[in-house]
């Protein structure tokens, strides 16, 4: 009886913290500050949508190219470790330095790598967003560069509270499947042209024998070897506080067979090792050949699943809006990723409310169980979606999962936290324990292999949660 009675009172003490957390959640609806303190020791689970390089602030690359002394072309700000031929538009960062003009330079690449200063009018958002990633490179192929950035997104998440990542990190090279047979472009475009189902699953069957003989399973085991496990165990990302997670990416940009080959390497590489949970596709999806190809790129999607059951991928779709494409091109994208590929979750979709059967689409997802990743300042900055525009709405009413997610914050100049403050300022209707469930989805619906893993996060955001409840109402009684 007595232990009756203490569960009953423990019950009854967190119900009632909870509807005084509740209250007092409504009461800083429209400040600012207050939103941001809260939301900043609250837990948040994890960030389910985030971009490895985009994700580290720029003024990590800046000091890497200073330090190294790599030369900046002063009229285009490109970044070489050596000046291509002679002339006077290459000068080292040392000769800048020299010069007093360094910190000039250097805050010039800051706004070059991301929307810092961005005045909204002087080159198109969504440019200014995508030809940021071009720079990157040279910033993170130096020894122990991907070490320090992952270092960098791990310290940034357990200071903000934030217990588990899952990245899209990098892309797989491996030289074996470079050189196909190129007449499949010719012939995949064909089938394309017409939708015929039966001829594209022809031509993968051909390109993915292709691929395997050609040893992909070799190319896969070497990149989870030398590259992942090398890095996350070596670096022992996780501990009691974080946990790290990885996605592998194919670009949509390319020819293709490109796409396929990729795609296949993306797939073979998450199926044989637990660090990498997940594959994603990226790159502009308004890009004329991501338009293009995207009835293809989904054929694809599908059939690597049949070769693959056991690997999840989450898939940008619906990441346009009106204005940015034609009308038509907006209603069909979420429902081939959801439908037709079999997307176990959805990046983005901006376009819900233009997607062809919104409303049956919508109870598929909820049904299913297909979340969808909610990236707010993205969407305000790339495409100017935001307020009652954006389909979050949408979403909550038809029970649709949601995770809230960073996107790509070093670009943005963002956080995990700041999306919380964007979601309380603007959607009224979302309650604390909306918010508080969301948090708990990025949990249950990461791509996590290891069941355990998963159930000690959980337990973890539990306690968690008590903690900052408690905190939060002794030190507003």
């Amino acid at each position: 009886m007595n232990r009756l009675l203490l569960l009953f009172c423990s019950l009854l003490s967190a119900s009632v913290n909870g509807q005084s957390i509740d209250k007092y959640f409504e009461s800083i609806r429209n400040n600012t500050a207050a939103l941001t303190a809260f939301f900043s020791q609250m837990p948040k689970g994890g960030d389910l949508h985030n971009h490895y390089s985009g994700s580290v602030y720029a003024e990590t690359y800046v000091s890497y190219v200073v330090q190294q002394d790599y030369v900046i072309n002063e009229s285009t700000l490109e970044v070489k470790s050596a000046a291509p031929n002679e002339g006077k538009s290459w000068v080292h960062f040392s000769k800048l330095n020299d010069s007093g003009l360094l910190a000039a330079y250097k805050q010039k690449l800051i706004q070059k790598w991301s929307v810092k200063d961005y005045n909204g009018v002087s080159y198109p958002s969504d440019k200014q967003f995508f030809e940021t990633f071009s720079g990157f490179g040279i910033a993170n192929d130096g020894p122990g560069r991907l070490d320090s950035g992952l270092m960098e997104l791990k310290r940034r998440a357990v200071n903000e509270n934030v217990s588990y990542i899952e990245t899209m990190f990098t892309s797989i090279h491996c030289d074996n499947i470079k050189i196909l047979d190129t007449s499949f472009n010719r012939l995949l475009e064909a089938a394309q042209q017409s939708q015929d189902e039966a001829q594209t699953r022809m031509l993968l069957d051909r390109l993915y024998k292709m691929v395997q003989d050609k040893n992909v399973t070799a190319c896969a085991a070497a990149y989870n070897n030398d590259v992942i496990e090398k890095l996350h165990y070596g670096l022992k990302i996780d501990d009691s506080l974080f946990t790290m997670r990885y996605q592998n990416y194919v670009v949509r940009v390319v020819p293709p067979a490109d796409v396929f080959k990729s795609l296949v390497l993306a797939f073979e590489s998450a199926n044989t090792c637990s660090l990498i949970v997940g594959v994603n596709i990226v790159a502009p999806e308004d890009n004329e050949i991501s338009m293009r190809d995207y009835w293809l790129h989904m054929q694809m999607f599908k059939y690597c699943h049949e070769k693959y059951p056991g690997v999840k991928y989450s898939m940008h779709a619906g990441e346009l809006t009106l204005g940015m494409v034609k009308p038509e091109e907006l209603t069909w994208h979420i429902n081939a990723a959801v439908r037709t590929a079999g997307a176990n979750r959805i990046g983005h979709g901006a376009d819900m409310a233009y997607e062809h059967n919104s409303y049956d689409l919508l109870q598929y997802m909820a049904a299913h169980k297909i979340p969808i990743e909610i990236n707010l300042y993205s969407n305000e900055f790339i495409l100017k979606v935001k307020d009652d525009q954006h389909p979050i709405s949408l979403y909550n009413e038809f029970k649709v999962p949601i995770v809230i997610c960073s996107d790509d914050a070093g670009v943005l100049r963002s956080n995990l936290t700041y999306q919380y403050v964007l979601l309380a300022k603007r959607y009224k209707n979302v309650s604390y324990s909306d918010i508080k469930q969301y948090v708990f989805n990025s949990i249950d619906y990461s791509f996590i292999k290891e069941e355990s893993v998963k159930e000690k996060l959980k337990a973890q955001l539990n306690e968690r949660f008590s903690i900052f409840e408690r905190k939060v109402m002794t030190a507003n009684k």
